[in-house]
């Protein structure tokens, strides 16, 4: 891995850190306390780990937080009502249902049960829409880290070529429509790239800012970028890899060692996008609380 210090590398804790301080002074200045509640239903060994740094999180900004857990065989009802119960709770500000959900869980229900002011995921269908339409809204943790990156590493947007690979509702959807707003640090023009688009690379090529979520182990090349573009790797893939005492390797989207030469500025992974992600949803969930405390973000 090439040094984080390296001024290509756009390092990903580094920022999540001053955000976290950011967060950090706000509270002491307001003494404001966001509440957090997490349901975590199943044993989805990954959503345990996404949970319990959430939980150290919010202890290390001393925010009120509550986990619930659900066995697999819960049923949509007993999630349904810990929710109304969070919704009407005047110490929690922010709710979080951990996804993926079992099977027999109506996904979409469960998003459109929470209240819109609580969404600090920013998936229920009220902060999608104004997100698409430029209204302020909460913005999904993990495209809101990456704008948060592009404008904190300085990078040139405005009338700029960008290149969304993937079409998540939780990253490809929303990132690519917070980078076409008419705002200082987006104003791009957006393409989004897909399993059915025939010829990814002649859209990357002429890409001057490239987000790949894809979810593909190292599925973007050298050859499919332009020299200087810069390059977001939202992937986190386990591959197998013998000469790794663990058998396995993590890496992104991205062809990270072939793709550094070129590009301008990258995110690696680990380090890059990742931890920015816990660090916005702290921060919705400190934006909902002041909006519940003095009516407005401060």
């Amino acid at each position: 891995m090439t040094d984080l210090k390296d001024s290509k590398i756009i390092d990903g804790n580094r920022i999540s850190s001053s955000v976290i301080d950011e967060i950090k002074n706000q509270i002491e200045t307001t003494k404001v306390t966001p509440g957090l509640a997490l349901i975590l239903v199943g044993n989805n060994p990954a959503s345990e780990i996404y949970v319990k740094r959430k939980e150290m999180k919010c202890k290390e900004l001393g925010y009120h937080s509550v986990t619930e857990r659900l066995p697999e065989t819960a049923e949509e009802s007993q999630v349904l009502e810990l929710i109304h119960k969070f919704n009407s709770s005047s110490e929690i500000h922010g709710i979080l249902v951990q996804l993926p959900l079992p099977r027999h869980i109506n996904e979409m229900k469960i998003i459109e049960a929470v209240d819109y002011r609580k969404d600090v995921d920013g998936f229920h269908p009220v902060n999608v829409g104004r997100l698409v339409i430029g209204q302020k809204c909460f913005i999904p943790c993990t495209p809101y880290g990456i704008y948060e990156m592009l404008k904190r590493s300085s990078v040139e947007t405005s009338g700029r070529n960008l290149v969304v690979i993937g079409r998540s509702n939780i990253v490809g959807k929303p990132v690519a429509n917070i980078m076409l707003q008419k705002e200082k640090h987006a104003d791009c023009t957006v393409t989004i790239c897909h399993s059915a688009t025939a010829n990814i690379r002649e859209h990357t090529l002429k890409a001057d800012i490239i987000i790949a979520a894809i979810g593909k182990p190292e599925f973007l090349k050298a050859d499919m970028i332009k020299e200087g573009a810069v390059i977001i790797d939202v992937g986190i893939n386990k591959v197998e890899d013998s000469s790794s005492p663990k058998g396995y390797r993590i890496c992104g989207d991205v062809d990270f060692r072939a793709c550094y030469a070129k590009a301008s500025k990258i995110t690696p992974v680990p380090g890059g996008v990742g931890p920015m992600t816990i660090a916005m949803l702290m921060k919705n969930t400190l934006d909902s609380a002041m909006k519940r405390v003095y009516g407005k973000n401060h």
